[in-house]
């Protein structure tokens, strides 16, 4: 339905099938990340191998799945913008404490390029297709087109992708790996992480997936086409609600994570499931 409206890195309007093999890679790197974040509870949070080879896996699934449906030049723009651009955002961070507030990196994440950890670009790669796809989807269920949709999809892309900080920050600030200098003001139940913080994230996140959005094509897609990111976000979202009410002993950003990353998760989790119950349908017929 965007199709005509996207700008594609690979010309041909529909992606080649030579590629269609790299989806199942796709899967069986989700189902990694999946096992790995299975294990975290285990460890009160995760260790650094643990986080590292999350992180590795999604980026990967994230990257390897786009190379499958769109081409490889879009997996390079989400390299390029989502990691470039996440890099630089995350360095003037740290060093001007803009756009986010005051913070500083430990030494709990590894490498660091720029006093940045290598991990914090990979972690914005990883999710800002699963963020992408899902907004797409919800946007093609509104039956916008045009400006609207570009516009609608760069605002809700950018509140899916912030929603999902709300469970991560209280995680990494509770494993140590990042501090905040000045904690308040915050959201209600998500103690010890400033408003400053998701302010910054909307709006690192409104360039980045107005651009992607841009850059890579949306075409005729089938629903089963992007089930890998969609996975990947519900996943994401029912896990996190449950790992900090039940594992992490943070049952307030639970909550508040349920209601506002729910905003997205869940009318996309009853859109799915009616188009999963039309594909049965239809082929019964």
């Amino acid at each position: 339905m965007r199709g005509a409206q996207a700008t594609s890195l690979e010309g041909p309007p529909r992606r080649a099938s030579h590629r269609h093999h790299l989806i199942p890679i796709a899967w069986v790197l989700l189902a990694a990340t999946i096992g790995v974040q299975i294990a975290f509870p285990l460890t009160g949070g995760g260790t650094l191998p643990l986080t590292v080879a999350s992180v590795v896996l999604l980026a990967s699934a994230s990257a390897l799945h786009l190379a499958a449906t769109r081409g490889f030049g879009a997996a390079v723009a989400l390299v390029v913008i989502a990691g470039g651009g996440g890099l630089l955002a995350e360095a003037v961070g740290v060093s001007t404490g803009f756009p986010f507030g005051t913070y500083a990196y430990t030494d709990g994440l590894g490498l660091k390029v720029l006093g940045v950890p290598v991990l914090v670009p990979l972690a914005w790669i990883m999710m800002s297709w699963p963020a992408l796809a899902v907004t797409r989807r919800l946007v093609g269920a509104m039956r916008l087109s045009g400006t609207r949709a570009r516009v609608v999809t760069a605002f809700l892309g950018a509140y899916a992708l912030t929603a999902w900080d709300v469970f991560l920050d209280p995680q990494m600030v509770d494993q140590g790996h990042w501090v905040w200098q000045f904690p308040d003001p915050s959201l209600p139940g998500v103690d010890d992480i400033p408003l400053t913080n998701f302010a910054g994230w909307l709006l690192v996140s409104f360039l980045m997936i107005a651009i992607l959005d841009r850059v890579i094509g949306a075409d005729d897609a089938d629903a089963a086409d992007d089930a890998v990111p969609v996975t990947a976000y519900l996943w994401t979202y029912f896990s996190s609600v449950m790992a900090h009410a039940v594992f992490f002993g943070r049952p307030t950003v639970a909550l508040t994570g349920a209601v506002v990353m729910g905003v997205v998760a869940i009318p996309l989790l009853v859109l799915e499931v009616r188009a999963l119950r039309s594909r049965r349908h239809g082929a019964s017929v």
